[in-house]
C-alpha cells in the first residue's frame, strides 16, 4: 500500500517574510509534524505547506521525515512529559495508535471528529484502530489494501468473461485457471492478512474481548470456515505452505508469466512490470470477491492516522494542521498524488479512474483492522496464525490446530488465561 524520499524543513516559512517572522516582527507559531517516509511526495508538502501558512497567517509548519525502523520507540520517547523538541501531529500506522493511546499520551479528539470532521464517513479499518472506548484518538489520513491482480489475458483465453464477484465463483474460476502449467492463483501458506479478511467475512474474529481480557478466537465455527475457504482456494496453485508472501516474494513468482492470479495491493504491479515488461498490458484489478455479489469481501485495511501528543505546546494549532491535512481537499489531492484510498467512503469517487485504486476503494469500504489492543503486536512478533495455517494445509485436523492457535493467541494478549 508508494513511499518517496522527502526532507522539507522550515518548507515555506520564507515564502511569507522569513522563517517563523510575521510582518512587523510578530512570532509565528511553529507546529511540528513527524510524517513518516514516503507517505507523501515532496511536491504535495510542499503544495499543501504553502497553501496552510497562506490561509493560517499565524501559524507555520515544520515537517520532520521519519523512518519507519524503529519509530516506535522513537515516538514513545516523544509523548512522554517533558520531552524536548517533540512533534506536535505524528503520522502513526493505523494499527499503531493503541500503542500510544494505552499511555494516555494522545490527545482526545472526538468532539473534533464528530462535530467537523464527519466521522460517520470514514473508512472502518483506520477509524476502529484509533478509537480506544468512546475516545477517538486517531485520524484517518489515508489507507491501502489488498486486491486481486490477475492476467486479463488468462482470463480470456479460458473463456472467462469478467472477474467474479463471488468467493464461489472466485473458486470456480480460479479451478478454470489452475490448468495446463498455469497456477490459477500464487497464494502462499501464511498469508494471514488474507486469511483475516476470509474470517472476518464468516463473521468471526482473530481474538475477542470479553470482561476486559482478550482471548484468540480462530477455533470458533466462523473462524473455521474461513480458514477451509483459504484452504481450497489456497490448493488452485503451487504457492508455498510453509512460508508467507515476501519468501519468495510474490512478484517474481507472478512475473514468471505462469500464475493467472495475486492477492496483494495495487501497487506490487510496478515491481511485477520492472521485472517482466511484456505483462505491462495485461494486468488488471478486482476487489476480493465476498460471500455475496452485493459486497466485496471483507479486507485488512493498512495506512495511517494522525495523531495528536498530549504534551503539545498548541492543541488548537496541532488539530487545525490535522483538519487540514484529512479534510477533503488535501486528502483526495494525496490519494490522486499517492494512489491511496482516501479516508472517508464518500470520496472513493477521487480515484475511480484509477482501476487498482478503484478496486481498493471497494474493498476499503469494508476494511478491518487487527484487534485493538497494544499487545497485538506481541501476536505479529512471533505469530501463531502462520504455524496454524501451516499446519493445517500439511493435513493437520484444523479445529485442534485452531484451538492451539487460540491458546498461543490468548497467552500473549492476556497472558494470565494463557
Amino acid at each position: 500500500m508508494r513511499r518517496r524520499l522527502i526532507a522539507l524543513l522550515c518548507v515555506t516559512g520564507s515564502l511569507v517574510s522569513g522563517c517563523g517572522m510575521l510582518p512587523g516582527g510578530h512570532d509565528r507559531k511553529t507546529v511540528t509534524v513527524w510524517l513518516m517516509k514516503d507517505s507523501a511526495s515532496k511536491d504535495f508538502l510542499h503544495r499543501f505547506t504553502e497553501d496552510f501558512e497562506r490561509a493560517h497567517a499565524e501559524l507555520r509548519l515544520d515537517l520532520r521525515i521519519q523512518e519507519w525502523t524503529g519509530i516506535v520507540e522513537k515516538v514513545r520517547a516523544a509523548l512522554k512529559p517533558g520531552a524536548a523538541d517533540g512533534p506536535d501531529v505524528i503520522e502513526v500506522g493505523n494499527t499503531q495508535v493503541p500503542l500510544y493511546a494505552d499511555d494516555g499520551r494522545l490527545v482526545d479528539l472526538t468532539l473534533e471528529s464528530m462535530r467537523d470532521w464527519g466521522k460517520d464517513k470514514w473508512l472502518p479499518g483506520l477509524a476502529q484502530p484509533g478509537r480506544d472506548g468512546n475516545k477517538q484518538y486517531g485520524i484517518p489520513w489515508y489507507a491501502a489494501n489488498r486486491v486481486v491482480i490477475y492476467r486479463k489475458d488468462m482470463f480470456e483465453r479460458a473463456g472467462i468473461t469478467r472477474p467474479p464477484r463471488t468467493r464461489d465463483e472466485w473458486l470456480a474460476d480460479t479451478g478454470t485457471l489452475d490448468s495446463g502449467g498455469t497456477q490459477g492463483i500464487y497464494l502462499a501458506g501464511q498469508d494471514w492478512y488474507t486469511l483475516s479478511g476470509f474470517i472476518w467475512d464468516e463473521g468471526g474474529e482473530l481474538a475477542r474481548e470479553k470482561d476486559y481480557e482478550w482471548q484468540g478466537t480462530l477455533d470458533t465455527p466462523a473462524a473455521l470456515r474461513g480458514m477451509d475457504f483459504y484452504r481450497r482456494l489456497q490448493a488452485l496453485g503451487e504457492g508455498p505452505v510453509d512460508a508467507d508472501e515476501e519468501h519468495p516474494p510474490q512478484a517474481g513468482v507472478f512475473a514468471g508469466g505462469k500464475v493467472a492470479q495475486i492477492i496483494a495491493v495495487p501497487g506490487l504491479v510496478q515491481s511485477i512490470v520492472r521485472q517482466n515488461p511484456d505483462l505491462k498490458d495485461k494486468l488488471g484489478f478486482f476487489p476480493v470477491p465476498g460471500r455475496t455479489a452485493g459486497r466485496p469481501g471483507t479486507v485488512f485495511t493498512g495506512g495511517s492516522d494522525l495523531v495528536v501528543a498530549q504534551n503539545t505546546d498548541d492543541q488548537f494549532a496541532a488539530t487545525t494542521v490535522v483538519g487540514a491535512l484529512t479534510g477533503a481537499k488535501w486528502d483526495t489531492e494525496l490519494a490522486r498524488t499517492m494512489n491511496y484510498v482516501p479516508n472517508k467512503t464518500s470520496l472513493a469517487g477521487a480515484v475511480a479512474d484509477e482501476d487498482g485504486v478503484a478496486a481498493m476503494a471497494a474493498g476499503a469500504a469494508h476494511g478491518r483492522a487487527t484487534p485493538n489492543t497494544p499487545q497485538w503486536a506481541d501476536v505479529e512478533a512471533d505469530n501463531p496464525i502462520k504455524e496454524y495455517m501451516t499446519r493445517v494445509l500439511k493435513g493437520a485436523d484444523p479445529a485442534a490446530q485452531a484451538r492451539k492457535a487460540s491458546r498461543a493467541i490468548t497467552g500473549k494478549l492476556a497472558p494470565d488465561l494463557g
